[in-house]
């Protein structure tokens, strides 16, 4: 038998200072079977930091050939590309050549690792890769509930997120900006 997903809800008002954007967002997240806690965070934020019309969670791990989170056109153009985690670079050149805006957030221990190997081949390409700070995350992840209130502000590069069991700040560093 095979296990199911875990449901999350997110009501969330969001505040982007870095693009005057202000929304109340309500998200239906399912963690899938093999996923961390800490990735599906980070699929949750990326979209918090790039939400636009159309943006909309993928099928992720049940699909690989699908991105994360993508934005597509009403002809089915794909317009934003979004990844998590440490792509292989033959999946984000493929990005590349499908979509108008591609983007990786990375964000546990071997990031750094995995950016030292595939730095210079990424550096051809048109990707903009940002990696978040595993022990944030991991601060992010200990507040967690399966439905919740949330109050994200977006500033600079970090975005400071109040929940009902506490705050934390989750920072970032551009990789790569394009």
């Amino acid at each position: 038998m095979a296990l199911k997903p875990t449901i999350y809800k997110f009501r969330i008002s969001l505040s982007d200072l870095n693009r005057d954007y202000y929304d109340t967002l309500n998200l239906t997240i399912a963690q899938h079977p093999s996923e961390t806690m800490e990735r599906m965070l980070i699929r949750f934020l990326a979209y918090c930091l790039n939400t636009q019309e159309r943006l909309t969670f993928s099928k992720g791990l049940s699909s690989p050939e699908e991105p994360d989170i993508w934005a597509q056109s009403l002809d089915g153009k794909i317009l934003t590309w979004i990844d998590v985690g440490e792509p292989a670079i033959d999946r984000i050149k493929k990005a590349t050549r499908v979509a108008s805006t591609v983007r990786v957030y990375c964000f546990n221990r071997k990031a750094e690792v995995w950016w030292s190997q595939v730095e210079d081949e990424f550096k051809r390409l048109q990707v903009t890769v940002t990696r978040f700070r595993w022990q944030e995350v991991q601060a992010m992840a200990a507040l967690v509930q399966r439905t919740m209130d949330l109050s994200i502000t977006i500033s600079g590069d970090s975005a400071y997120v109040a929940a009902e069991l506490g705050e934390c700040e989750l920072s970032w560093k551009s990789l790569q900006a394009c």
